[in-house]
């Protein structure tokens, strides 16, 4: 670690100490050119969870557009807030352990585990969400998923 003092590369650690949840190191360290005491930090750096788009164009996974997207569907729906939030972070729970290891999933996998999980909470929330995932052309496409869902077993 550089010295911010004098710029030498020579140092020893002092002290360590883990922070918050054992996310992050705090390391005292003294400069062996000249004395110098000073603070460094340490983290883990994780790569960003990726969504991978139809076009194959890939962009951060980003909770609060899942929550947009499901939180439309659920618009004037007898579902609480506290139900909406856990239905948001069983989905994030499982799409990170999914994506475990390529640290992504596609925007295909994410709408269709919302859609399972719309389906065991709410009908017409499934069928709202559906319309703007699958994008419903006509009222046929609408009427054919209605009759889907009406088939369907109930979880």
């Amino acid at each position: 670690m550089r010295c911010p003092y004098c710029g030498s590369l020579d140092d020893k650690v002092i002290e360590s100490r883990t922070l918050g949840s054992g996310e992050s190191i705090r390391r005292r360290r003294e400069c062996i050119s000249c004395g110098y005491r000073f603070t460094s930090y340490e983290r883990i750096e994780e790569k960003p969870f990726m969504v991978v788009k139809r076009d194959g164009r890939r962009q951060p996974f980003d909770r609060a557009k899942l929550e947009k997207g499901i939180s439309r569907a659920l618009e004037k729906r007898p579902i609480s807030a506290t139900m909406t939030d856990n239905l948001i972070s069983e989905i994030e729970d499982i799409v990170f352990i999914r994506g475990r290891t390529s640290r992504e999933i596609s925007t295909e996998a994410l709408g269709d585990l919302v859609l399972e999980k719309l389906h065991e909470l709410d009908k017409v929330a499934y069928i709202r969400f559906a319309s703007v995932y699958r994008h419903f052309e006509n009222l046929d496409e609408f009427i054919s998923e209605v009759n889907k869902i009406e088939s369907l077993p109930n979880p």
